[in-house]
């Protein structure tokens, strides 16, 4: 993508101006990603360098397991850029994937966790099993529940394989020995029992499943959605115990990442995006510019820098025709 430092000095003299509008963030939003065993936190991960070429994702089950060496750490890679981990897990000046970063909710402040394979801060002495049930189960190595700041909700649609990908690439990241923070939260939060309730009512575990009566495409966009870019986590308003409602999935919320909201991201045509062509909006996801010529800022920028802008055409395509495939809501 020869294009992009052009377009991120573009979009960076126009947030200096004021002029560009974070609104379509599939980002993880109010709430985090990949949590820590040495905090039993649960935070959202960081920039990293460019990301290498590699292969699209498949739109059922990828098969990665019979990939091995320097394929599997690539896919994890891109996986890694995929599920939009980048910049969450770094604090502000801080050492990459080694945790920090705050992030407000209705509920205090969650600092993101360690994720650096540094076996005594992060994430190095987990094993596979550790790992796959932190993603699809929302369970810590210790058998505590994580905060659904931590999307697993979404990241339990991922196959096994995808997320052993994903671990075996941070295991080649360099690891940080940095301690993590403690959340600051209001004080009935800090009780993690009520989790196993919250998970009954909210939660349901498993790999996402392909819709037969769905094109490859349309399949390849919802398990990016749904599962890896998990975008409903944060285009979703939840309820007042942090549930996503359901029949507004996709509407938007009031309180987004970073204090803003996010957009409504349904084809509605007065509220959402249902303006939009599938070309427009995957273009918007590789350089981060809206039809009427202004750029993302804020996270969106990020997210695109960091994420989106580096999936192949083939997966921003497919991410188009998913979202604009969604029941329009009005909101």
């Amino acid at each position: 993508m020869g294009h992009a430092p052009l377009f991120a000095r573009l979009r960076r003299r126009r947030q200096r101006s004021g002029g560009a509008v974070a609104w379509l963030a599939l980002v993880a939003g109010t709430w985090l990603t990949l949590p820590s065993a040495a905090q039993d936190a649960d935070a959202p991960l960081s920039a990293a360098p460019e990301a290498p070429a590699v292969s699209t994702l498949a739109s059922d089950t990828p098969g990665t397991a019979a990939l091995t060496g320097d394929s599997l750490v690539d896919r994890g890679r891109y996986l890694f850029d995929a599920a939009l981990c980048a910049g969450c897990h770094t604090a502000e000046d801080g050492m990459a994937l080694a945790g920090g970063r705050p992030i407000e909710s209705p509920f205090g402040t969650f600092y993101t966790s360690n994720i650096t394979p540094d076996a005594d801060y992060g994430i190095g002495d987990w094993s596979d099993e550790d790992f796959v049930r932190a993603l699809s189960e929302g369970i810590s190595p210790a058998g505590k529940h994580y905060y659904p700041a931590f999307p697993y909700t979404s990241f339990t649609k991922l196959t096994r394989e995808d997320m052993l990908a994903i671990k075996a690439y941070l295991g080649t990241v360099e690891p940080v020995a940095q301690p993590n923070r403690p959340h600051d939260l209001v004080w009935f939060a800090g009780w993690r029992w009520p989790l196993g309730i919250w998970k009954a009512i909210y939660f349901e575990s498993g790999t996402l499943s392909p819709d037969a009566s769905r094109s490859e495409t349309w399949n390849r966009g919802a398990y990016l959605s749904e599962a890896a870019a998990h975008c409903a986590e944060c285009h979703s308003p939840r309820d007042l115990l942090g549930g996503i409602k359901q029949s507004e999935r996709y509407a938007g919320a009031d309180d987004g990442i970073e204090g803003g909201g996010t957009p409504n991201i349904t084809p509605d045509k007065e509220t959402g995006i249902g303006a939009w062509t599938a070309d427009m909006l995957a273009f918007y996801l590789e350089i981060g510019m809206e039809p009427d010529g202004d750029f993302a800022g804020g996270a969106m920028a990020h997210v695109i820098e960091q994420g989106t802008g580096r999936l192949s055409a083939a997966d921003r395509a497919a991410i188009a025709e998913y979202i604009l495939s969604l029941p329009p809501i009005s909101r």
